[in-house]
């Protein structure tokens, strides 16, 4: 099953258009999954209105869990979730944060990507651990960062979004640059590590 996967990822990724946003986004959603004993999943999209990050519409599905983990393929366990859950919502959003990776994947098809082949939708990858090795010292401020490199091509930036705190590994799942992604990320993690849409997605993923 898994070579399938892979083969699935592969061609995924042909598919993947790394250019420029279209216009400044207004409706920026967050995603996220939470679990229920490790049997039902609960996929959640939060739209919020930038830059006042006003709630707009919130929209959640549960399924139960038919792939168990592995690394590399979040994708497949994840994906259908959220996708349910989006076609719940009553707006389109203009950008999409999702907690897992873009193009920063050994077949440079993490679940950012998934998503937003599906959707055609602006898409960025914002996960807290990486799946790429990288080089490079960061400094402990905000701000700060330095580029992925993988197979010779930027895929996304190691991001320090809050002092002191541990960083954040960014990079574009589709329609959209490695540097607007970084920017955008920096743009949305106002209080804490996590972009606001995506911190409040993950809170309501955890609620039962």
């Amino acid at each position: 099953m898994w070579d399938e996967l892979k083969e699935l990822q592969i061609e995924m990724a042909k598919r993947v258009k790394i250019v420029p946003l279209e216009g400044n986004p207004q409706f920026i959603a967050g995603c996220d999954v939470g679990y229920l004993e490790d049997k039902f999943s609960i996929g959640v999209f939060v739209i919020m209105k930038y830059p006042e990050f006003e709630v707009i519409e919130v929209a959640k599905s549960i399924e139960k869990v038919e792939i168990p983990y592995i690394s590399g393929y979040l994708a497949f366990r994840e994906a259908p979730i959220l996708l349910k859950a989006f076609q719940k919502l009553k707006r389109k959003p203009d950008l999409i944060l999702v907690d897992g990776q873009g193009i920063a994947h050994p077949r440079k098809a993490g679940l950012a990507v998934h998503l937003g082949v599906a959707l055609k939708i602006p898409t960025i990858g914002c996960a807290k651990k990486p799946l790429l090795r990288y080089e490079g010292n960061l400094s402990s401020k905000r701000g700060a960062s330095f580029p992925i490199i993988y197979q010779g091509e930027l895929v996304g930036y190691v991001v320090r979004t809050k002092s002191w705190v541990k960083p954040v590994f960014v990079s574009p799942g589709n329609l959209i640059t490695p540097d607007e992604a970084k920017t955008w990320v920096l743009k949305t993690a106002i209080e804490s590590r996590i972009p606001e849409p995506l911190r409040l997605a993950h809170k309501l993923s955890k609620e039962r």
